[in-house]
């Protein structure tokens, strides 16, 4: 039977893996057919296509701190709907800029959605804060899982609206996600009251350390570089599949399908991810995910037919997955709840604007050089992650000889 603090904990992780679930939908649907549609959007210079889904990491990234800051100022209810209203408007300024024929208002629109889109990542750090300290890494996997409806209703969204207000093509994809908002916030409607900036501790809490002194902590430093590591790979050629296939003949729903099977790689197998970290250790899983972008990359390099490009995004959400949750359960053990605000906004912003730079370099070696440079990057980031996680062992080893 679980302890009333678990028992609480999942309750919230389950609210926020069903919000997750639909409001978040609003990234697959940037990340499919927002390269797409700025290629469309473009008359001249098309290694910029991937502006928008750039513009729309950087909004991840610029807002990662003021989505703390809220979060912790007015409570994770009232902080989170607000997050959900901003995807709202982004949805339909991008929905304008379509209309408009506007690169820019398009490019805009999504940069805002991505402001959003920073308080639906603020989720995994408020079921990890809210769970007693063995049941962290769960409740980060239960807030992922739902990203395995993410990843069959984003896409699903795509072919079912990108010609419903045509001739503007992808105008409808844009506009439903004003829909899912709204369902996502009536779904946040069910979290538990709390007071603003709570979490779950007991006793006394100890007082907040200098940001720098937290950075400096080698279990923090290996954990953001794994986690951006992961991330921005991911994004890397995420990004530029798309172009990819319709570039060697496929549909625009073949490549949108390719997106579904990756993301719900991402997000599947976190029902069991929390487990394999209890198991056998949240460096030994990262370490794992690193192997599986390997593995992605020699799918990619095989070849260019339509299973070769589905098998390689299968591949990177698996290694995505095992690979970032275990970096962020590194994460969450570094710093103590008097200090995740400001933990949580810096490390969201390094993240994302790694992430970001990676998108918006994906539009760059595709059109300069091509599938296969976007598949040979991954080689020397993963052989970096992999020299810090080893450093890291070999540390704590270290450490646990002199202490003992």
């Amino acid at each position: 039977m679980s302890m009333p603090g678990e028992s609480q904990a999942r309750r919230t992780a389950i609210v926020l893996a069903a919000s997750q679930a639909i409001v978040g939908s609003a990234a697959p649907i940037s990340f499919s057919v927002g390269g797409l549609a700025g290629y469309y959007l473009l008359d001249a210079d098309k290694s910029l296509a991937t502006i928008p889904v750039t513009a729309f990491t950087v909004g991840v990234a610029v807002g990662a701190i003021p989505a703390a800051s809220i979060i912790k100022k007015v409570g994770q209810r009232a902080g989170f709907m607000t997050g959900t209203g901003i995807t709202a408007v982004g949805g339909a300024v991008a929905t304008l800029g379509l209309f408009q024929a506007s690169f820019l208002l398009f490019s805009f629109g999504l940069l805002v959605l991505g402001f959003g889109g920073a308080f639906v990542q603020q989720f995994r750090f408020a079921a990890a804060d809210n769970a007693p300290p063995a049941f962290k890494a769960r409740a980060i996997s239960f807030v992922l899982a739902g990203g395995i409806i993410t990843a069959i209703l984003g896409p699903q969204v795509v072919i079912f609206t990108r010609e419903m207000l045509a001739p503007v093509m992808f105008a409808g994809s844009f506009a439903a996600i004003i829909g899912l908002a709204a369902v996502g916030a009536m779904i946040l409607a069910f979290l538990p009251a709390r007071q603003a900036g709570s979490s779950h501790v007991s006793g006394a809490e100890e007082p907040a350390r200098p940001l720098g002194e937290i950075l400096r902590q080698p279990l923090f430093a290996i954990g953001l570089l794994c986690a951006v590591g992961s991330y921005a790979l991911m994004s890397f050629v995420m990004t530029g599949a798309p172009l990819a296939m319709v570039g060697c003949g496929f549909s625009p729903d073949e490549a949108a399908l390719g997106i579904s099977w990756h993301v719900m790689a991402m997000f599947g197998p976190s029902f069991i991810t929390g487990r394999l970290i209890s198991r056998f250790g949240r460096e030994t899983m990262v370490g794992v995910g690193l192997l599986l972008l390997v593995g992605c990359a020699l799918v990619g390099l095989s070849g260019i037919d339509l299973w070769q490009f589905w098998t390689a995004l299968i591949l990177l959400g698996l290694g995505w997955n095992f690979a970032f949750i275990g970096a962020t359960a590194m994460v969450a053990d570094a710093y103590r709840p008097s200090e995740k605000g400001k933990v949580q906004g810096f490390h969201d912003f390094v993240l994302f604007g790694s992430v970001a730079l990676a998108s918006f370099m994906s539009g760059v070696v595709y059109n300069e050089w091509g599938w296969d440079m976007l598949n040979w990057v991954i080689f020397p980031v993963v052989v970096l992650c992999l020299a810090g996680l080893g450093a890291l062992v070999v540390l704590r080893r270290n450490t646990a000889v002199v202490s003992s």
